[in-house]
């Protein structure tokens, strides 16, 4: 399994507009494709030296081949969206990932 992690930095001009964009929009645009399995999206609990909100989404596909294939069909298309609503307010840089290997607790809590 392979992930590809967005994190993006936004502007806290921006943020509840562009959380919302996010979640009903560009996330389910993302898995629309069909590249992609699932996507977790977490804010990064830091205090940025340059202000605004940071977060991290990652979205888990199969293979090196599929995600080459977003690269191809998809990218252009789905950055140049968060481009026209909100460039110049957000930083982002993305990061590809070989997951080695999962554990889980065996302990269940209530």
């Amino acid at each position: 399994m392979y992930i590809y992690n967005v994190t993006t930095n936004i502007e806290e001009s921006i943020h509840d507009e562009w959380l919302k964009w996010m979640k009903e929009k560009h996330i389910p645009d993302m898995l629309s494709t069909g590249k992609f399995n699932y996507a977790k999206m977490s804010q990064v609990i830091i205090e940025e030296e340059m202000g605004g909100v940071t977060y991290s989404v990652q979205y888990s596909t199969d293979s090196l081949d599929t995600l080459q294939e977003y690269y191809k069909e998809d990218a252009v298309r789905l950055r140049d969206e968060a481009l026209k609503l909100f460039n110049g307010k957000f930083v982002a840089f993305r990061t590809e990932l070989k997951v080695i290997s999962e554990q889980f607790s065996m302990s269940v809590k209530n």
